[in-house]
């Protein structure tokens, strides 16, 4: 817990930038210490990425690992997979960490089996410790590599404790962040993700805008990530 005491809980919302009206509503109505993780594969990311740091967000890089249903489930062109030599990955990893700038981490887009892979992980965790960059752990999969990746690397690492829209409908919604709310009062601090989608974006503003009243207190997702 920090210097004053109060839980703290940190939300990112994901998927940004694909949509250019939808990142700036986003942008426009969420509280500035709530975390956005924009996707590589966005037409205007230098100019969206750009308002959102100057309105006071914190940014994350989305980077699309392999997952075990690959290629029926793709996260995209720059897919870094298995079985590459590590220069192919970290050629994709270079091309998609070139997109914009300005982000403090990254976090990865689906990935069970890339993250599960030692050998095609490890190279990756060991690049975003040279570059002191962190490494946010989306929580889907429980075969990740990455906190003991992250530590060997020294690379600043969280899990995220919950998908708070996974049934993206309001009471759903709601009913997740109370749930986040009560983690964070037993273990000090939580950390939950949302998608971009309007609904989302709606309740966590209004969730957020009532939590002065209840003690808790939203920080930058890099606040809650560690080094071991």
């Amino acid at each position: 817990v920090n210097g004053t005491g109060k839980p703290r809980i940190a939300i990112i919302v994901s998927g940004l930038g694909l949509n250019f009206d939808g990142t700036m509503d986003a942008i426009d109505k969420l509280p500035g210490p709530v975390t956005l993780s924009f996707a590589p594969y966005g037409k205007t990311l230098d100019r969206t990425v750009g308002i959102a740091r100057a309105a006071g967000h914190e940014i994350f890089l989305e980077v699309p690992l392999e997952p075990f249903d690959y290629p029926e489930n793709d996260p995209g062109p720059d897919t870094l997979l298995t079985g590459q030599a590590p220069r192919d990955n970290l050629g994709r990893l270079f091309q998609v960490m070139s997109r914009f700038t300005g982000y403090v981490g990254v976090i990865n887009n689906m990935g069970a089996r890339f993250t599960a892979s030692g050998a095609d992980f490890g190279p990756v965790m060991e690049e975003l410790g040279a570059r002191g960059l962190g490494y946010l752990d989306d929580g889907s999969s429980n075969r990740s590599l990455a906190p003991q990746l992250a530590q060997a690397n020294r690379v600043p690492f969280a899990r995220i404790d919950a998908t708070v829209d996974a049934n993206p409908a309001r009471d759903p919604i709601m009913k997740a962040l109370a749930a986040l709310e009560k983690k964070a009062r037993e273990a000090g601090s939580a950390i939950g993700i949302v998608s971009a989608l309007p609904v989302s974006i709606e309740a966590v503003t209004d969730w957020a805008a009532a939590l002065a009243d209840k003690d808790i207190e939203i920080v930058p997702a890099s606040a809650l990530m560690g080094t071991k």
